[in-house]
């Protein structure tokens, strides 16, 4: 019988202060073997993965009702990562759903999870057994709620900053994987609730020698601003649909900071918005692909492929019908297996990015892509289909709009603008019903409208930029 399926018990859960010196003590003591994997060939990825695979499979056998159903065909001892194609795919409805029964361990239960979240504000709450959660409501606006052991949280958390520690010793001319870790404070210009990781990873690293330093994004910007300056980070890390407004604000000389290097992340990095922001500091850019599901990627600096962490999830670039694609096209989708998260196991777990696979590096034999955005941002009208990228292409090339968001409605879209300056918005209008005309939608109507600010999410500050119905 899976352990899930025993008698819950009641249990007292850590403070968070004593779980984070728990969860700390484990990322430096195991930093330098990290670092390390970061320059792993292809065979010596392989042989961990299908190790670290083999041990996954073995835990959610015997303790994990909703896998042990699934995979009770499988023999753990020889597996092979090859044979992942024979497996179901799981996406988060069927998560979500079978929540209880697919956790391994008695303790954590949806219940608790949304109390935890519900309580939760700068920094996470702790359930009994140490566990810790995320929520997002991804593009879809679906909700997703993700759970963490100890040891889980250690391994995400520096799976997240480990790139930028790398480049910055790169940058300083030593061996990150043998130096001693260097003091380092990273400005966070994320979410306001830890409840999203650009707020959890912060709350985690607090008092360490790599310390994230929040500043909410849904502050007004003069207060970022002023805060950026009082502190004085070595590195940004933030949005960067923000790090462009930011840019902006450093051109015009009321932000005056000098970051080593600038790190983007949870949007899409717009080539417009890299220019801009590594114009404005001076400093290298590099773009992190991040989910909450634990799957990691970073750019090298000044890069504009993401380096995916395959030493923590092996990860599955396929169409519309699960069969994988090939180098240079791109996916309807993604499916990772967390090699890390044996507590909430996700094994060919659905995301709806889509990912076109690079060469591979002569440097080490992680997998290389390039993200090209979320196939559920497609907006869909009977007998037509708009790419984002239709909009992008004029927005982007309005030298007056700062930002904007293109919500769908029955027959077009509805459009808000930032502007820098004052714009002809019904010229707007015309380039973007033609560009929609050339997609293929017939007579669409769009409106454009100018606003003060653009509305970010409550929890986790993303800006949506195109919103399908």
């Amino acid at each position: 019988m899976p352990a899930n399926a025993l008698p819950r018990t009641e249990e007292k859960p850590p403070t968070f202060d004593d779980l984070r010196g728990q969860i700390q003590a484990d990322i430096f003591s195991h930093l330098p073997e990290r670092l390390d994997r970061l320059s792993w060939d292809a065979g010596r990825l392989r042989v961990l993965q299908r190790d670290r695979l083999r041990a996954l499979l073995r835990q959610v056998r015997q303790r994990s009702a909703f896998h042990a159903e699934r995979l009770r065909a499988v023999d753990p001892d020889q597996f092979e990562v090859s044979d992942l194609t024979s497996l179901p795919v799981m996406t988060k409805a069927d998560m979500m759903a079978q929540f209880d029964r697919l956790v391994t361990d008695p303790r954590l239960t949806r219940a608790a999870a949304e109390r935890a979240l519900q309580q939760t504000s700068t920094e996470p709450v702790p359930m009994a057994g140490g566990f810790l959660c995320m929520a997002t409501g991804g593009s879809s606006g679906q909700r997703g709620i993700f759970a963490y052991d100890a040891a889980g949280t250690a391994e995400v958390a520096t799976m997240i900053f480990r790139n930028r520690i790398a480049a910055l010793a790169a940058m300083a001319g030593t061996d990150a994987a043998t130096a001693p870790v260097p003091n380092t404070t990273i400005a966070m210009v994320g979410a306001p609730s830890a409840v999203h990781g650009t707020m959890f990873i912060p709350s985690i690293m607090a008092g360490s020698p790599i310390s994230f330093v929040h500043v909410p994004v849904t502050l007004p910007v003069p207060e970022i601003v002023s805060r950026l300056n009082r502190l004085q980070p070595d590195a940004v890390f933030g949005y960067p649909s923000m790090l462009a407004r930011l840019a902006a604000e450093q051109q015009a000389r009321h932000l005056a900071i000098a970051p080593k290097l600038v790190n983007c992340t949870a949007e899409t990095l717009l080539p417009a918005f890299r220019v801009a922001i590594k114009a404005a500091f001076g400093a290298p850019v590099m773009n992190t692909f991040a989910t909450s599901e634990g799957l990691i990627g970073s750019s090298g600096l000044n890069e504009e492929f993401i380096t995916l962490g395959t030493d923590g999830c092996i990860v599955e670039p396929v169409d519309d019908c699960y069969r994988p694609v090939p180098p240079g096209t791109a996916s309807a989708r993604v499916l990772v297996t967390n090699l890390y998260n044996h507590l909430q196991p996700l094994i060919r777990y659905e995301l709806s990015d889509s990912f076109t696979r690079q060469a591979d590096s002569d440097a080490h034999g992680h997998m290389r892509v390039t993200v090209d955005g979320r196939s559920d941002a497609i907006l869909r009208y009977p007998g037509a289909e708009v790419h984002p990228l239709a909009l992008r292409s004029v927005l982007l090339t309005t030298p007056e709009v700062l930002d904007y968001q293109a919500t769908q409605t029955v027959h077009g879209i509805s459009v808000s603008v930032l502007l820098e300056r004052p714009a002809d918005l019904r010229r707007l209008e015309d380039r973007l019903r033609t560009a929609m005309v050339r997609a293929g939608l017939a007579g669409p109507h769009v409106e454009v409208q100018e606003v003060a600010s653009l509305p970010r999410h409550p929890e986790t500050g993303k800006l949506r930029r195109v919103v399908p119905a």
